[in-house]
Formats: C-alpha cells, sequence, structure tokens
C-alpha cells in the first residue's frame, strides 16, 4: 500500500498471491486485521528548522518528495516500519548481533543470537517474538534456519526456507527465517560457483516486537 498523492488522500493497495486467493473464495475469510506503517521514502535530513519562510515550511522539502507506489515485495519495501515505544522511551532500540561482519570458510558453522539494546527499559534483552532473518543470496548457505520461536510466523516462514520458496532479487535468490537463534553453515564455494573462491552477501536481522533492524555483509572464502 502507498500514497500517491500526498495533496489528497489517494491510496493505492495491492494484494498479495495469498491475499487474491482469499478475496477469490468470496466467503467472508479476506479480512484485514493488522496493519503497519513506514517512512522508506522520506530523508528525515531535509528538515530545515532555518527556513526563511518559517516553521509552516520547515518541511516543505519532505512533503514534495515522490513517493513510492505499492508493490509486494518485503524485503524491498516497508524495511522502515513505525514502531510504538513504551512512553517515555529516550533511545531507539538497536540490534546487537555479536558481530559486525560474517566471514566463514566453506563448510563452517555459525549461529547467531542477536539481543536488543534500549528494549523495555533495559538494557540488554531478547524480543518475545523472535527476529526475523534475511539472507540476500540464500546459495550461500547449505543450512539457514531459525530456532527457538514457536509462532505461527515463524514456523510458516521457517518452513518456506527449507522449500525451494525464494524470493528473485536481481541475480540473487533471499529467503527469510525467524528464530531467537540463527543457524547458518557455509556451502562448498566451488559447487555451485564455478572457479569463485570467495562468495558476498548481505544478512538482515529485524527485531520483530521493537522494529530494530541491523544489516551485516556476509562473507564466505573457499
Amino acid at each position: 500500500m502507498g500514497y500517491l498523492n500526498n495533496q489528497v488522500v489517494t491510496i493505492d493497495a495491492i494484494l498479495t498471491n495469498k491475499g487474491r486467493e482469499l478475496l477469490a473464495k468470496n466467503d467472508g475469510s479476506f479480512r484485514i486485521t493488522q496493519f503497519a506503517l513506514a517512512d522508506d521514502e522520506i530523508d528525515y535530513t531535509l528538515y530545515n528548522p532555518t527556513h526563511p519562510s518559517g516553521s509552516s515550511f520547515y518541511g516543505e522539502a519532505i512533503q514534495n518528495m515522490p513517493l513510492l507506489e505499492a508493490f509486494p515485495i518485503e524485503t524491498q519495501i516497508m524495511k522502515y516500519k513505525l514502531a510504538t515505544l513504551p512512553r517515555g522511551t529516550a533511545k531507539l532500540p538497536v540490534l546487537d548481533l555479536g558481530y559486525s561482519a560474517v566471514t566463514l570458510v566453506q563448510g563452517a558453522s555459525l549461529a547467531i543470537t542477536p539481543q536488543t539494546l534500549n528494549y523495555l527499559g533495559n538494557n540488554q534483552t531478547y524480543e518475545t517474538s523472535g527476529y526475523s532473518a534475511t539472507i540476500s543470496d540464500v546459495r550461500l548457505f547449505s543450512t539457514f534456519t531459525g530456532v527457538g520461536i514457536n509462532t505461527t510466523a515463524a514456523t510458516a516462514a521457517n518452513a518456506a526456507a527449507s522449500s525451494t520458496s525464494t524470493t528473485t532479487l536481481g541475480t540473487n535468490v533471499s529467503t527469510t527465517v525467524i528464530g531467537s537463534q540463527i543457524n547458518l553453515r557455509a556451502t562448498t564455494v566451488n559447487t555451485l560457483f564455478g572457479t569463485n573462491t570467495q562468495l558476498s552477501a548481505t544478512l538482515t536481522i529485524v527485531g520483530l516486537d521493537s522494529g530494530a533492524r541491523l544489516t551485516i555483509p556476509v562473507t564466505i572464502n573457499q
């Protein structure tokens, strides 16, 4: 869903394949029960409190920015969702993965246990709903799983990731898992990638309760 015109409330909404399937049934099973808001298009550095025309124009440049049309690829839209935090929150939650980058040799395994800082008044904590982890090119891992969370969303995401369900991003294929811990095992480099001796991708972790988000580079060496 996206706003097409920032002068009037004109909204463009499209359905995913699953949404179209439910709508086609025409049996009342298609009901919107939840929604999220995001501000991917907004560049807040354009807010200008020194605008010569006064306070009414501080956000003029932001209001005149072009807005995205809706499209259903969740890894490419709504990356920066708006989150509701407790009143009095002075710091935004941030993720700590224990790594600023991941470098593995082929066949090596790693378990990542994300933690959320500045969340719910605690210095360091875990999120009840867990964390989603998206690898931009799943071919880098022979194993990529989320464990520790038993929600419906986690079960569905992990089942899809273990099957052939993937999303094409340019020439790469991404997939997402959910868990309190993310387990991965590096693939054998020269099996799928010819003579390449090093493979690269990105790993994006999102806290499902806080909305905190972090992307780090991943490198697999032969």
